[in-house]
């Protein structure tokens, strides 16, 4: 069936409940059905909206005509007068693609009003329709950029969205059903992550990575994804440039579709990007895309929060359930067709409870498949407990500082820094180590402050110090914000100890490299290493004992001590993923390995089939499978 003649019956179906008086548009916006009235408060909310979207069987929202919206600036100083004083009102984000304002108070109650008395005020004076959350403690540039980019492109966006729905709605081939996958990237590997999952009717991307050994990108040339525009749509997991860090270059190449990922890693996704150019342009390498196709991005983001269903395709659904490995990581689960299969990506996961995070989830409602990450999938990779590395922890950095070295700690900018800088401050409040300055080099500040804007996806307890305890670990006057090259050169020439926490995280570009040629010679000094180091990388050479490397031109003696806390890492070890996929439900009937070295993943595909009699590969890239 035509686009056009779906529409048209909606339509109808619509205007049989709803008085045609009250509505002035309805269109398809990507995987939603947009009722447009001058009247939205009348009936969005009324179960007849319900009826309609279980009727259809699609998703139905109703948004404010844009006529009755008022003008931005004058919407602002409304809100501004109605909101009482004590509230504390501090900003207005407004969307006007979808006729929403999002508006940071210090005290959200107040802002809402009793019985949502203010809320229904401001809505009723402005027409958009208002959303109260609380002032993030710390202020993220990238979140304000964002969001007024957004707000700029509101109407071409708009536009896009109505071609995606256009596209989606296009409807499914009689025939032959059938599902594979295609390993593009990040099989028997890790680095450049990438999936091409493919159904009779559709071709979804699921990550699009850079390879942090440099051994090549994804295998995008292949016939499978070509031409870039024939893919339905691309889901990122995480963050992490190893998941996300060559997704603009779709769009350089002539991808023009939508990108599904949490909101969380949109925008820490862009902050990394952004870096992730400059850095390369710093050390004199070829850009893979400029900041234009990074704003491309961003413009082509549909943004999901965990639980939210939503077509991407005629016959695929996409769920993201949490992973637990960093901010706004996703398990992503896939319904494919009318009830035909159901495959999840676990991407990186941590099956454990973190300083930061809750579990991986594990509950579906239902799965065949499931294609799960393997980095510390070896028989012996056992980390400590986070209770373990917090003491190991403990006692190198007060070794060091007790003899007057300096901690230098490698981190990536999310997740680790977050969780190291938890302990540390927890660990000195507490006396349990000697007081000296922590500095943050590179974006680790940035980077929490979105942490800070997403109090949401942390766990209760985190959330409980952040804003109800006062106790915000983030805020903690022992941590110092180096913010300029003449604060770094200071901290290199400084007599006295500290501890740095600095990018990159594997020592392959970054400001880490200036403290390690200033001071790995210096045996009081320790280099402490928090986080996974792939083959190939500097780090993992160091780790492995290497006492002479290059940097730049010059050769450096690493004399500094050397340790690794392992209970830091934001992968789960080789007793958390097979209790992971012991607990899933229900029981996939098969498992794809990817994300680890080849025998990792060829280690745990053989653990989980003999204890679980899971059928279970370890594909190589450029393998399709078949799955239905």
């Amino acid at each position: 069936m035509a686009v056009e003649e779906v529409l048209r019956e909606i339509r109808e179906e619509v205007l049989s409940v709803i008085p045609e008086t009250e509505i002035t548009d309805i269109q398809f916006e990507g995987a939603l059905v947009v009722i447009y009235s001058k009247n939205p408060e009348k009936f969005a909310e009324e179960e007849i909206i319900r009826q309609l979207a279980k009727k259809l069987q699609k998703r139905i929202v109703v948004r404010p005509d844009p006529s009755v919206l008022a003008d931005i600036n004058e919407a602002t100083e409304k809100i501004k007068r109605i909101i009482p004083r004590d509230a504390g009102f501090n900003n207005a984000y407004f969307e006007p693609d979808i006729g929403e304002v999002t508006i940071e108070v210090e005290k959200p109650g107040l802002a809402i009003g009793r019985r949502g008395a203010v809320l229904n005020e401001i809505k009723k004076s402005i027409g958009w329709a208002p959303r109260i959350i609380r002032t993030p403690p710390i202020p993220s540039k990238t979140v304000k950029d964002i969001r007024k980019y957004t707000r700029e492109m509101a109407d071409e966006r708009k536009e896009f969205l109505r071609k995606l729905g256009r596209k989606m709605h296009r409807g499914v081939s009689d025939g032959e059903k059938w599902i594979r996958i295609t390993s593009l990237g990040g099989y028997r590997e890790v680095g450049r992550s990438c999936t091409l999952l493919s159904t009779q009717d559709s071709k979804v991307m699921i990550d699009c990575g850079t390879d942090v050994s440099n051994t090549g990108s994804p295998y995008l040339h292949l016939p499978e994804a070509l031409p870039l525009d024939s893919i339905d749509g691309v889901v990122v997991t995480h963050a992490h440039l190893d998941h996300s860090g060559l997704v603009p270059l779709l769009f350089k190449y002539g991808y023009n579709g939508p990108i599904y990922c949490t909101y969380p890693t949109r925008d820490v996704m862009t902050l990394l990007q952004m870096d992730y150019i400059k850095v390369s342009a710093g050390e004199g390498r070829n850009l893979p895309y400029s900041s234009e196709y990074i704003r491309e991005t961003i413009k082509h983001c549909v943004p999901l929060n965990y639980g939210d269903t939503t077509d991407i395709s005629p016959d695929i659904r996409l769920t993201m359930y949490r992973a637990g490995h960093i901010l706004g990581s996703a398990i992503c689960h896939f319904h494919i067709g009318e009830g035909l299969y159901n495959i999840a990506f676990t991407g990186d996961i941590k099956y454990e409870y973190t300083w930061l995070f809750d579990p991986a989830a594990t509950r579906f409602p239902r799965l065949e498949a499931i294609v799960m990450e393997s980095t510390y999938g070896g028989e012996n990779d056992f980390q400590p407990s986070r209770k373990e590395a917090t003491e190991q922890l403990k006692e190198i950095v007060k070794r060091v500082l007790n003899k007057g070295g300096k901690v230098l700690i490698p981190v990536f900018a999310v997740g680790r820094s977050q969780e190291v800088m938890m302990v540390l401050e927890h660990l000195m409040r507490n006396k349990e180590i000697p007081e000296c300055p922590i500095y943050l080099d590179g974006m680790i500040w940035e980077a929490t402050a979105i942490h800070a804007a997403y109090p949401e996806y942390l766990n209760d307890e985190l959330k409980g110090k952040i804003f109800q305890g006062g106790e915000n670990p983030f805020l903690s006057e022992i941590f110092e914000r180096v913010d300029s090259y003449e604060m770094r050169q200071n901290i290199l020439m400084a007599k006295d100890p500290c501890i740095i926490l600095t990018t990159s995280g594997m020592l392959n570009g970054g400001p880490i490299m200036e403290y390690l040629k200033e001071w790995g010679d210096d045996e009081r000094n320790c280099l402490i290493f928090v986080g996974y180091q792939a083959e190939g990388t500097l780090g993992r050479k160091i780790q492995k004992g290497w006492d002479k490397i290059s940097i730049g031109s010059e050769e450096i003696k690493i004399k500094m001590d050397i340790e690794t806390c392992d209970g830091f890492s934001g992968h789960s070890d080789r007793r958390q993923l097979m209790n992971f996929i012991k607990n899933v439900e229900p029981h996939p009937d098969r498992a794809i390995l990817n994300h680890g070295e080849e025998v990792k993943c060829l280690n745990l595909a053989s653990g989980i089939y003999k204890k679980y009699g899971i059928r279970t590969r370890a594909i190589k890239n450029l393998e399709t499978i078949r799955l239905k």
